[in-house]
C-alpha cells in the first residue's frame, strides 16, 4: 500500500462517454483527515469524478489510489473502505429505517453480531431513532438524506464520498447534514465533497478543486483561492433611494470594474488603487442621496469562482434553485 499520507492520489485521470470527453486528465491529493470539497457548475465531471474514485466507474485513462488502493485494479479493496452517497438518496422506501441500516450493514459485511447495535448507534446520531420502525416512504427529504448518509457509514468507512448532500433540502435540513459532515470529519473521516453550492463549500472545505468543462481550473484553501483576486477592491453601499439607471451611473464612476446588485445594496469592485469610497459619496451628494452604508469586504469564494472559471454567477444562481425529486429503489451501496 502506498500513498497512505493522502487518502486520495489522483493522476491524469480521464474519463470518455463515447467521443465525449467528460473529465480531462485531472491531478489533486486528499490529505487524511480533511474535508475536500470537489466545485463546479452541473455537467462540469464531479459526478463523474466520484464515479471513478468510489469504483462505480473505470477510467479510461491515469491513476487513482484510494486509500492504498489503486481502484481500477483493487476495486472491491479500495470500496471496502469508503463510503458513498449519492445525489439522490437511494434508500428502500417500502423499509423501515432500522431496516435499512441492517440491509445496508449486510451488504457491506458488518459481522451479523454487530449490525443491530452499529444501526442503532447510527439511528441516535443522526437523530432519527423515534423515526426507527417507521416506513422511509413517510419521512421528510432531509430525514431520508440523513439516512442516506448514516447507511454509507454502517462499515465505519475511512472516507466518505457525498456527492451533491445538501441539494432540494430546506435551510433547516441543510444545516443539519452540513453539522453531521463538521462532526464526522472530527471524528477521524476524511470526507470528499462535490457541490455546486460556493457557500457550502466555503464553510465546509478546508481545500477546494474547481472543475470546469472536465479540467481542473483551481484548487487550494478557500481562502487561497479568494486571494487570486489580487489587485480588486469590493465595497458593499447602499444608499436611501435606488434610482432609475443607477447600476450604470455607478459603473462609470472612474476606478470602477464590476457592479454587482443584491436588492437595494451594491457590490463595487473597483482597482486597488482606485479612492471609491470618497467617489462614491461624491456621486450620492451630488445624486442627493445618503449613504445608509458603505464598507469595505473581503472578495468571496463566489467572486473568486467567476473570476477563475469566467461564469456568470446568474448559472449558479439558478442550479440553487434546482431541486431533483426524491426516489426509493436498488441502494448504490453494492460491492460487487
Amino acid at each position: 500500500m502506498t500513498h497512505l499520507q493522502n487518502a486520495v492520489a489522483v493522476d491524469g485521470l480521464t474519463k470518455y462517454y463515447g467521443k465525449l470527453l467528460a473529465v480531462d486528465r485531472i491531478d489533486f491529493d486528499v490529505e487524511q483527515g480533511s474535508i475536500f470539497g470537489l466545485l463546479g457548475p452541473n455537467g462540469a465531471g464531479k459526478s463523474t469524478t466520484v464515479g471513478m474514485l468510489a469504483g462505480l466507474t473505470k477510467p479510461s485513462a491515469g491513476k487513482a489510489i484510494v486509500l492504498g488502493f489503486d481502484v481500477t485494479h483493487e476495486t472491491i479493496r479500495a470500496k471496502q473502505q469508503i463510503g458513498m452517497v449519492p445525489e439522490l438518496s437511494n434508500v428502500y422506501d417500502e423499509m423501515t429505517a432500522l431496516e435499512n441500516l441492517v440491509f445496508a450493514g449486510q451488504l457491506y459485511g458488518v459481522p451479523r453480531k454487530e449490525i443491530r447495535s452499529r444501526a442503532k448507534e447510527l439511528l441516535e446520531i443522526f437523530g432519527l431513532s423515534n423515526r426507527a420502525t417507521d416506513l422511509v416512504g413517510a419521512l421528510s427529504k432531509g430525514m431520508k438524506r440523513r439516512l442516506t448518509i448514516a447507511c454509507a457509514l454502517i462499515h465505519k468507512p475511512k472516507l466518505l464520498f457525498l456527492d451533491e448532500p445538501t441539494t432540494g433540502l430546506d435551510v433547516q435540513s441543510a444545516r443539519l447534514v452540513r453539522e453531521l459532515i463538521r462532526r464526522l470529519n472530527k471524528d477521524g473521516v476524511t470526507v470528499f465533497l462535490t457541490t455546486h453550492y460556493i457557500e457550502e463549500a466555503d464553510q465546509l472545505c478546508e481545500q477546494i478543486a474547481i472543475i470546469n468543462r472536465g479540467k481542473i481550473v483551481a484548487l487550494g484553501s478557500p481562502e487561497k483561492l479568494k486571494a487570486r483576486i489580487k489587485g480588486v477592491k469590493v465595497i458593499e453601499v447602499s444608499f436611501s433611494k435606488t434610482l432609475a439607471n443607477m447600476e450604470g451611473e455607478l459603473q462609470h464612476i472612474s476606478g470602477v470594474d464590476e457592479i454587482h446588485t443584491f436588492g437595494d445594496e451594491f457590490r463595487v469592485f473597483a482597482k486597488e488603487s482606485a479612492d471609491i469610497v470618497a467617489d462614491l459619496v461624491d456621486y450620492a451628494r451630488t445624486r442627493g442621496l445618503a449613504v445608509n452604508s458603505i464598507n469595505t469586504v473581503k472578495p468571496s469564494l463566489e467572486e473568486a469562482f467567476i473570476k477563475i472559471t469566467g461564469l456568470d454567477s446568474e448559472i449558479m444562481m439558478s442550479e440553487k434553485e434546482r431541486i431533483k425529486p426524491e426516489r426509493g429503489g436498488r441502494s448504490g451501496n453494492e460491492l460487487g
